[in-house]
């Protein structure tokens, strides 16, 4: 046993404030008490230790911590009381401080020994800075006087959490601290004060209470006497658990982080700095796995595939493999004759790895993944460190399950996003409707129809851009594809002709000169249909024996095979550009609208679909139905109204700074049709998508569908063009609402001072169309896209 004096934290100045002295009396106290409880033989001990403490003076006295030397024999007498007789002090962290922690001046070898040697390593787990140690220390006082005085049970338990890392495995240890204070009086100076429960309830719970404690109950009225137990346990392996399962429901982190922290605490688990861990869900795309994602970075097999480019089929088929007959393996060490057996192992021992272990991790009965055990050194008794860790399993289980179900659920995120109508604006309605659907299933109602999803006056709002002479630019491409197509095979058979002597040879190239002709001018679905025949029956052919039974001419021929490529071909290559410029344009429009959907929301919350055409349409329901729990007012129509001629004007100027980052230059036209009345929508279960209910409401339909391609009445000039934003409408109300918008527009430098007012022309069942039509201001440098991001888009295209 040791009496030299240990300091617990020499920088806390706080106790230096509170009035305190180490005694014995409280223990004496103790001592008279257990007497006369006591029915066994340890009354006889105590009746003698009582003794040695009554003819001692040091009973009487306020000692100091520094002369504990001189008080051994009780002290020992005092830890052959309140330790049971089997213990080993070499092994044994115990001590006893003064009242209010401060001093140490009586330990255990094994508590002396460890306080000397890790004391400037130790770190309170949950403390960060030496104001909350002083608060804890108050915490500390503060739980005596309420529980001594008032009869409240702590605040919090009278331990403290530290850890360290341990010089030798630099693996984290964690050891609990806890401080006995039965042997502690606490004397009063002048009358307590009354208080309730419901008094300081409010203060009880966090630091900021305890300020308030010490005007209540100011500590110069108290004074401690006696002395503190002290315990120390090493709670490493718990609170190794308890990291992973805060993990579980620590959402701050992101997964691989969450991954990372797990694998530290199985490695403190194992207590062994050579083994290293890995975690790997199985996360599966229609049952078939995948691990291109980052939560499965954390495995070694993974991470040393990608380094040594293992080939992914190998890598694919044996976890597919191992999936369907999934057990336990491990590989002590990693011998040639190993990696014959299981090639896989070969990348492991690339990446310096000597020994390496499979463990299938079960969620429900059902595999969610593996654990990995790997180490740079051979491991040889690995069935003591599973032993180790098996506690654990469960909890890496579910985080595994929770990798899936997360990756699941980011997957139908996107599907609902990206190729389904429903979007949340509208979810609760289709909640309330398929509750409605299970309940009536529930009471065994058969042949159950589900409710139509309605929503009732509700304003629609419509826009479209399309692309510009899509069909004609179409028909351009084809044929410069065709007339390079019919090129390449002739000069192919001219080539041939200098070698081949045949007539047929000729005839094939005064046909190909007769189609290039007829190339030349307007080429049908019909003659694309003879062409595709020409090409099959008669040039492929004809072609394809030369090259299979004259070599020196295989070269020639497979340039004019390598045209017919879709992908890479010469002969689609017009094709490809038109259709890359055209998704580059749709791509960048839905990006601009996905980017300002909350800003469209957040003003009231409405219903918005994009359809793909040879452009990009959308429809835009908003009204009180949509939102039954906010108050709807027509001025949130005007703000969306005046969203969507500012939108269409920030498209126009996204897709006029695309031009130069096209093979195929292509202009858009921008529309809007404005209609002031509500009408009713409802979900076609069949077609999964929203549509106009009832007779009037499909005059809106008509209209819509019908205004794309209007005239100007009296010209054959059509009423979209590019660089402009056409505006159809019917009353003349709704022209002067737009009128304000775009009188403002033009003052900030959107749109330009060229606002024309417009008859069109009559359509079938449609009369007194009029528009409004003004060009967009291209001065102002586009807000949406840098030219790094337009260069990104048309690299992904």
């Amino acid at each position: 046993m040791h009496t030299e004096v240990l300091n617990i934290n020499k920088d806390n100045c706080f106790i230096c404030q509170v009035d305190s002295c180490l005694s014995f009396n409280p223990f004496v106290d103790h001592l008279k008490e257990r007497i006369l409880t006591e029915k066994t033989l340890k009354s006889e001990f105590y009746k003698y230790v009582l003794n040695k403490f009554e003819h001692d003076t040091c009973i009487d006295l306020n000692l100091n911590p520094d002369n504990a030397e001189k008080y051994r024999d009780m002290l020992e007498l005092i830890y052959s009381i309140l330790t049971p007789p089997i213990l080993n002090e070499k092994e044994f962290f115990w001590a006893l401080s003064t009242p209010v922690p401060e001093k140490i001046f009586f330990s255990t070898e094994a508590f002396f020994d460890f306080h000397s040697s890790h004391h400037s390593g130790l770190h309170a787990a949950d403390v960060t800075d030496t104001e909350l140690f002083d608060q804890r220390q108050k915490r500390f006082i503060y739980n005596l006087i309420l529980e001594r005085f008032y009869g409240f049970s702590p605040m919090v338990k009278n331990e403290l959490l530290y850890s360290y890392s341990d010089p030798e495995t630099h693996l984290s240890r964690y050891y609990n601290i806890q401080t006995n204070t039965q042997f502690i009086n606490i004397k009063v100076f002048g009358e307590l004060p009354k208080l309730t429960f419901e008094n300081i309830e409010p203060y009880l719970n966090d630091y900021e209470g305890i300020d308030l404690l010490e005007e209540m109950l100011p500590l110069s009225n108290f004074r401690f006497e006696g002395f503190s137990v002290i315990t120390l346990t090493d709670v490493t392996l718990q609170h190794a658990l308890e990291n992973i399962r805060n993990e579980l429901v620590n959402h701050s982190n992101n997964e691989a982080d969450q991954y990372r922290h797990t694998i530290d605490s199985l490695k403190t688990l194992s207590e062994n700095p050579a083994i290293e861990f890995g975690l790997l869900p199985f996360l599966t795309i229609n049952d078939k796995l995948i691990f291109d994602t980052d939560e499965c970075s954390q495995s070694v097999l993974i991470t040393s595939a990608k380094q040594f480019s293992m080939a992914e089929e190998t890598f694919y088929s044996v976890a597919a493999d191992y999936k369907k007959d999934p057990k336990p393996i491990f590989f002590r060490s990693l011998t040639d004759e190993k990696i014959t057996k299981h090639p896989f192992l070969n990348v492991l021992r690339q990446s310096g790895i000597k020994s390496y272990g499979i463990f299938p991790v079960y969620y429900n009965k059902q595999m969610a993944g593996i654990m990995e055990v790997y180490s740079y050194e051979e491991i040889t008794f690995y069935e003591k460190l599973l032993s180790k860790i098996q506690a654990a399993m469960p909890l890496i289980a579910q985080q595994l399950q929770n990798s899936i179900d997360n990756f699941d659920s980011r997957i139908e995120t996107v599907i609902k996003d990206k190729f389904t109508s429903l979007q949340p604006s509208v979810q609760w309605k289709f909640n309330e409707v398929a509750w409605e659907y299970l309940k009536k299933t529930n009471k065994k109602k058969k042949n159950q129809e589900i409710q139509t999803v309605v929503f009732d006056n509700v304003y629609p709002l419509f826009g479209a851009i399309d692309i510009r002479n899509s069909t004609i630019e179409r028909n351009t491409a084809l044929q410069d594809d065709l007339k390079a197509l019919l090129s390449t095979i002739m000069d192919t058979l001219i080539v041939l002709k200098q070698h081949i002597h045949l007539d047929l040879t000729d005839r094939l190239i005064y046909k190909c000169e007769e189609w290039l002709k007829k190339v030349n001018g307007f080429i049908t679905t019909n003659d694309e249909l003879l062409l595709d025949g020409f090409l099959l029956e008669e040039v492929n052919p004809f072609l394809n024996h030369f090259r299979r039974n004259y070599p020196n001419e295989k070269a020639v021929i497979d340039k004019y095979f390598d045209a017919l490529s879709e992908e890479t071909g010469l002969s689609f290559a017009n094709r490809r550009n038109l259709e890359a410029s055209m998704q580059l344009i749709n791509t960048s429009i839905n990006h601009y609208f996905e980017q300002v959907q909350d800003d469209v929301q957040n003003s009231f919350p409405c219903y918005f679909e994009k359809f793909r055409t040879d452009g990009v349409e959308y429809d835009i329901y908003i009204g009180q139905s949509i939102a039954p729990t906010r108050v709807f007012d027509v001025l949130y129509l005007k703000n969306i109204r005046l969203w969507q001629l500012r939108s269409m004007a920030e498209v126009t100027r996204l897709t006029h700074g695309l031009i130069d980052q096209i093979s195929r230059p292509l202009l858009t036209t921008q529309l809007i049709f404005i209609h002031s009345n509500p009408i009713d929508i409802s979900f076609r279960n069949d077609e999964r998508r929203f549509d106009v209910e009832g007779a009037y409401n499909i005059r809106y339909e008509v209209v819509k569908k019908r205004i794309d391609k209007v005239l100007i009445a009296g010209t054959v000039e059509r009423l979209t063009q590019p660089d402009k934003i056409a505006m159809v409408y019917f009353s003349q109300a709704e022209a002067a609402e737009y009128l304000e918008y775009i009188k403002y527009l033009r003052e900030q430098n959107i749109l330009n001072d060229d606002l024309e007012q417009l008859e069109l022309e009559e359509l079938q069942g449609v009369t007194g169309l009029k528009a409004l039509r003004v060009g967009v201001n291209y001065t102002p440098v586009p807000a949406l896209y840098n030219n790094e991001e337009v260069k990104n888009l048309s690299a992904a295209n």
